[in-house]
Order: C-alpha cells, then sequence, then structure tokens
C-alpha cells in the first residue's frame, strides 16, 4: 500500500516515514501544500497523513481531497482542541492523531483506518455454472444445491484457490487433512472420487480431472478449448 505525507517538519517527516516503512507501506513525500493537494488529488493513495498547519485555511487541502476522493485521511495536529477536530471531522477528515505522538499511537491508528476503508475479500467463487459460497459453505451448479461432506467441500475450496493449476497429492493431504498420507492416497482418492461423484456426475460439462502422477486440477476444460479454437 502506498500513502502520502503532508509534512515539512524534518524530524516529523524521518519519524513518520520510517514508522509506515517499517510497516511495510510506501511513503511518497509532500513538503508543501501545494505538492501536497497535487498529489493527494491526482495519486491514487491507500492513506493520507496530513499536517493541519500545512492543510491551508479552512482546510482547503482537506476539502479539496473530498471533492474527487474517498481516501481516509489522518490529521497530526500541535492542537487538541476539542472545536478543531469537529471542524476537521465535519469536513471530511477520518481521525486526527495530536503531537508529540508515539510510534505506537502512529500503528494503530493507521492500521485501523486502512482496516476500515479496505473491503473484505469476496467469499463467493465461481467457476463455470460452478458457484461456491467459502464462508456459508454452500455450493451449487446450474443453480443446483450440491451437498457436500465437510471433507469434500474442503477439498474442494483447496482446487478453487488454484483453477486451472495442478494441486499435488502432498498439497492436499497437508492443507484439507493436515497429515502426510505417505504412500497410501486412499483416503484422498475415496474424497475425490466422492466429490467428483457429485460436482460432475449429473452434468455434461466436466471440472474435477485427475492428472494421472500429479494430483488434480479444477478447470472447465471446453471452455478452454473453444478459446484455443477462436484464437
Amino acid at each position: 500500500m502506498q500513502i502520502l505525507l503532508i509534512e515539512d517538519q524534518p524530524m516529523l517527516v524521518a519519524c513518520v516515514q520510517e514508522g509506515l516503512e517499517g510497516l511495510g507501506y510506501r511513503v511518497d513525500l509532500a513538503h508543501d501544500r501545494v505538492e501536497g493537494r497535487y498529489l493527494a488529488t491526482e495519486g491514487d493513495y491507500a492513506l493520507v497523513v496530513l499536517d493541519v498547519a500545512l492543510a491551508g485555511a479552512d482546510l482547503a487541502v482537506l476539502q479539496a481531497i473530498r471533492r474527487t476522493k474517498q481516501t481516509p485521511v489522518l490529521m497530526l495536529t500541535a492542537r487538541d482542541k476539542l472545536a478543531d477536530r469537529l471542524r476537521g471531522l465535519q469536513l471530511g477528515a477520518d481521525d486526527y492523531l495530536a503531537m508529540p505522538f508515539s510510534a505506537a499511537a502512529l500503528r494503530v491508528r493507521v492500521q485501523a483506518l486502512l482496516q476500515r476503508h479496505t473491503p473484505p475479500p469476496s467469499t463467493r467463487v465461481q467457476l463455470a455454472d460452478l458457484q461456491v459460497d467459502l464462508q456459508r459453505r454452500e455450493c451449487a451448479r446450474n443453480r443446483v444445491r450440491l451437498k457436500l461432506s465437510p471433507k469434500e467441500f474442503d477439498l474442494l475450496a483447496e482446487l478453487l484457490q488454484h483453477p486451472g493449476k495442478v494441486v499435488s497429492h502432498a498439497t492436499l493431504a497437508r492443507r484439507v487433512w493436515n497429515t502426510r498420507f505417505e504412500d497410501d492416497c486412499s483416503t484422498l482418492e475415496v474424497t475425490v472420487g466422492r466429490l467428483r461423484k457429485k460436482l460432475d456426475g449429473p452434468f455434461d460439462v466436466k471440472l474435477l480431472h485427475t492428472v494421472r502422477g500429479a494430483g488434480y486440477v479444477l478447470e472447465d476444460r471446453e471452455a478452454a478449448s473453444r478459446a484455443l479454437d477462436l484464437s
């Protein structure tokens, strides 16, 4: 993630930059409000950290950001008056951090803002006419619900993490059963057989394929073949 820091005090810049880069974020710097306003409105940032002293009269930089973007903004301020904080929040600031502050306080505020504004990953996956809700542990093909056992669902979910790629016996054993089958893959083979019967048996298009000596792959080979023909 890339963060924009709008700050002109060298010691504070060094402190904030070190703290953010230590968390793995990339930091762009703007040392005045003109540059800061331009980068914040034209760039694509996960977060803007803005010193109130550089925000301009009536927090003009903050208002400019809010006219075009919903980027979260953390305000740094030497003042901690309630009226000032309320004014900033009314104009679109997401949070305030009063100076001086600790590295831990900065870390907590930044991570909380980023988590709040990061959309949760989708729990629904689709392959051909197969639809799977990983959170609800439900799946259907062509709107026909498939009744899978817990291990059958776990196996399907693992294969869905790597569509079109062969997943080895060892990987499936480790991730689905948290064990090693060594030379005996009978448990895996039985579960695959049951899953294939429910997943592919009633349908013309087969999705679960065996790659002899390597593992299993989940893919719509007919669609892939049609794509090659068209190319």
